[in-house]
C-alpha cells in the first residue's frame, strides 16, 4: 500500500496569532465554481466573515468577494487574535449556512496566504485585491464592484493608511 503524504505548506500556527496582518485568498471548489454570483450567497459570506472577524479579535480588514474566490486582508487586534482560526471559522460558517439554504457550496481544502511585513507590502496587497475585479473584466473601476467591504475601519481610514506609504 502506498501512503500519500501531503507536503506541509502552511506556516506554524503561531504565525497567525497576535497583532499580525495576513492576506488570504480562499477559492471555491471545484476550482472556478462561481457560487458568489448568487447575491444571497454573497450576503451569507459577508455575514459569516463579520462574525468570524469579531469572534477572533480582528482589528481591521478589507475584502473583495469574486465569483469564485475571496480576497481578505485582516489584522489581529490583540495577543488573543487568531487569523488562521478566523479563516477556518469563516469557511465553516459560509459552507454550513449556504448548504442549509438548499444551495450547493464548497471551498477548496486549503488557501493561499501571505504575512504582510510592512506598510508598503500592505498598500500593495490592498491595491492588488481591490483591483482584482477590474483585472478580471468584471467592472471598469474597483469602486464599482459591489462585493467589497471593510471591517473595523472606514474606507477613508483605509485610504489614509495606504496613502501614508
Amino acid at each position: 500500500m502506498v501512503v500519500i503524504r501531503e507536503k506541509r505548506h502552511r506556516l506554524p500556527a503561531n504565525s497567525y496569532k497576535g497583532q499580525v496582518t495576513v492576506a488570504f485568498t480562499i477559492n471555491t471548489f471545484p476550482p472556478g465554481a462561481a457560487y458568489f454570483q448568487n447575491e444571497a450567497i454573497v450576503q451569507i459570506g459577508e455575514a459569516a466573515l463579520a462574525e468570524a472577524f469579531e469572534n477572533n479579535h480582528g482589528h481591521v480588514a478589507v475584502y473583495v468577494i469574486m465569483p469564485d474566490h475571496v480576497h481578505l486582508i485582516v489584522s489581529g487586534s490583540s495577543p488573543e487574535s487568531d487569523l488562521l482560526r478566523l479563516v477556518k471559522e469563516f469557511k465553516q460558517k459560509t459552507t454550513f449556512r449556504v448548504r442549509k439554504s438548499g444551495a450547493a457550496f464548497a471551498w477548496q481544502k486549503d488557501f493561499w496566504d501571505h504575512v504582510i511585513r510592512d506598510r508598503q507590502d500592505y498598500a500593495n496587497q490592498v491595491h492588488y485585491i481591490l483591483r482584482n475585479p477590474v483585472r478580471k473584466g468584471l467592472c471598469l473601476r474597483w469602486e464599482d464592484w459591489a462585493h467589497r467591504g471593510v471591517l473595523g475601519q472606514t474606507w477613508e481610514d483605509l485610504a489614509r493608511n495606504i496613502a501614508m506609504v
